[in-house]
């Protein structure tokens, strides 16, 4: 079933997205389908190993124990596997792309349930079967998830293409989830938990606005944009409603969800207190950041004068009748 959704995937990729539509859906299936070679390794090794007969069966494989040589061996396997899919950096770069050149439908489709897959994984599979490997690798993937918080937040900043831009943010917001799952204890996988299901319906609903919006102005780059929010009043509010939910506002789920992974993070038994502290600095530093690409792409998008003085080609009418009406008043 992991591999069923890379085949609807590629075919709306590459039949309805945009002009590098091709190329995107041949590096997410390459990405995603080489990732997957890894996964079906570590499920055979699982599987074969240290019985007669062959089992794929959770409660049997739960159960299991294995030298830890091998268990880290499995555990990379996995790892990689859902790296691609979530993504974790540096294996990310499929996504930009893909989100990119992808119709909007597709867009939600998959930063609402493809990117959750992979977090799913790392929680089903690499904490509940490996748990000895994943203590030796939870301190290297807090370190991973807060340089993606940081980096993914900074490139944001540097996008043109709004659904780059949303993209990036999502790759910045798995970093959260990382953390809570490399954290070790209840409340970091709560929170983890959380921001799986709270991120999935913001981003998607993102992705959705700003597809949207393309079908009425026809604008990708945020550059060319600005003045929208007179043109397309109701399309603005839900997007500043949805921006600040992203940007983890209190009394929002993302807010919810960041705060109980800050709590399991400083909770941990793990670590020591020092490493703690550091990462909770840089994680609020990712937290400062967020705001600014978030609001800024509010700004650019919606505010200022641009569109006033923009040609009248850029606006879809899809009324006929007040296109006709306007028409005629004109030539009066």
């Amino acid at each position: 079933m992991w591999e069923f959704e890379l085949i609807p995937v590629y075919l709306l990729l590459s039949m309805w997205g945009g002009k590098k539509r091709l190329y995107s859906a041949t590096k997410f299936i390459l990405y995603t389908a080489g990732g997957s070679v890894f996964l079906l390794i570590g499920v055979l090794g699982l599987g074969l190993y240290g019985s007669n007969e062959p089992t794929l069966n959770f409660e049997t494989l739960a159960n299991q124990s294995y030298p830890v040589a091998l268990e880290i061996i499995f555990y990379i396997g996995f790892l990689i596997a859902f790296a691609v899919k979530s993504p974790i950096i540096p294996l990310h770069t499929w996504l930009p792309d893909t989100h990119g050149e992808a119709h909007y439908s597709t867009c939600m489709l998959l930063a609402g349930i493809l990117l959750k897959m992979g977090a799913y994984g790392l929680v089903r599979i690499n904490m509940e079967l490996l748990p000895h490997a994943h203590s030796i690798f939870s301190p290297w993937l807090i370190i991973v998830g807060t340089m993606q918080i940081i980096y993914a937040a900074s490139t944001s900043l540097g996008q043109r293409n709004l659904k780059k831009r949303i993209a990036y943010s999502s790759v910045s917001h798995m970093g959260f989830i990382i953390i809570g799952i490399g954290s070790i204890t209840d409340t970091g996988l709560n929170g983890a938990i959380l921001q799986i299901i709270s991120h999935g319906f913001i981003g998607a609903a993102l992705f959705f606005l700003a597809g949207t919006s393309y079908d009425r102005m026809r604008l990708v780059y945020l550059d060319e944009m600005g003045g929208m929010a007179v043109s397309i009043p109701k399309i603005f509010t839900m997007f500043s409603i949805l921006s600040m939910a992203s940007l983890a506002l209190p009394g929002m789920s993302g807010f919810v969800a960041e705060l109980i992974v800050f709590f399991g993070i400083i909770t941990s038994q793990k670590y020591f207190l020092m490493p703690k502290i550091l990462i909770t600095f840089v994680m609020a530093i990712g937290m400062i950041l967020t705001p600014i690409y978030s609001l800024s792409m509010s700004r650019q998008m919606f505010y200022g004068y641009k569109l006033f003085n923009a040609p009248s080609s850029y606006f879809l009418i899809l009324d006929h009748e007040s296109y006709l009406f306007r028409s005629l008043s004109f030539y009066q």
